[in-house]
C-alpha cells in the first residue's frame, strides 16, 4: 500500500473528535460537580417538597471592645461578646473549572521497504556435422537453447502511530447568577450582640 493511501485510511474524525468529545463531557461533568458542591455544602436539605432549603450558616462568637462615655466624659472600654453569622458559601472557594485549551498532537511514521531482485541467464549451444560418402551428402544439425530466469521480491511496511493530548483547565470566573447569589448571601451576614 502506498504511503498516501496508508495516511488516507486513518480515521482522523475519530482521532480528533474522540478527545474533543471527551473534553466536552469532562466540562459538563465539572459543571455538575460545581452544582452538587453548592447544593450539598451551601444549603441545608429541604424539609418539605416545596421548601428549597435554606443557606447553611456558620456562627462565630468573639469579643469586641466597646467604648462607653459617662456623663463626666470618662471613656470606658468593655469587652463585649458578639455573634457573627455567615453563609458558608461566602467563605469557600467554589470549584468552577473551565477547559481553556486542548492540543492534539498526532504523529504517524510509516516506513515502507520494497526489495526486488531479478536474475536471468540464457545459453545457446549448436553443433553441425556433415557426412560425405558414396551416396548423397548428409548433414546433421544439432541445436539447443536454454533460458533461466529467477526473481524474488520483498515488501515490508512498518507503522508507528502516537497520539498526545494536552488539556489545560483553569479556575473560571463565576457565572453572573452565582455572583449575584453570593452577593445576596453576603448581605445576610449579621453581627449580633450576644445575650
Amino acid at each position: 500500500m502506498a504511503i498516501g493511501q496508508e495516511l488516507s485510511s486513518i480515521d482522523f474524525q475519530s482521532m480528533i473528535g474522540g478527545p474533543l468529545n471527551a473534553v466536552v463531557r469532562a466540562q459538563a461533568q465539572s459543571a455538575q460537580t460545581s452544582v452538587d458542591f453548592i447544593k450539598s455544602v451551601g444549603f441545608n436539605a429541604p424539609d418539605a417538597a416545596n421548601d428549597p432549603g435554606k443557606p447553611t450558616m456558620v456562627t462565630f462568637s468573639y469579643d469586641k471592645p466597646i467604648e462607653t462615655k459617662d456623663a463626666a466624659g470618662v471613656i470606658t472600654v468593655t469587652p463585649t461578646k458578639f455573634n457573627l453569622t455567615v453563609p458558608i458559601l461566602t467563605m469557600l472557594p467554589i470549584p468552577y473549572l473551565r477547559v481553556e485549551e486542548v492540543t492534539i498532537d498526532f504523529n504517524a511514521k510509516i516506513n515502507s521497504v520494497v526489495e526486488s531482485t531479478s536474475a536471468s541467464s540464457s545459453e545457446l549451444a549448436a553443433s553441425l556435422a556433415v557426412k560425405a560418402g558414396w551416396g548423397p551428402v548428409s548433414a546433421e544439425l544439432k541445436c539447443s537453447y536454454s533460458n533461466k530466469k529467477s526473481s524474488s521480491a520483498t515488501d515490508k511496511t512498518e507503522r508507528t502511530y502516537s497520539l498526545i493530548i494536552h488539556v489545560r483547565a483553569v479556575q473560571d470566573e463565576l457565572p453572573a447568577g452565582l455572583e449575584k447569589l453570593l452577593g445576596v448571601l453576603e448581605n445576610s451576614i449579621k453581627e449580633v450582640k450576644a445575650a
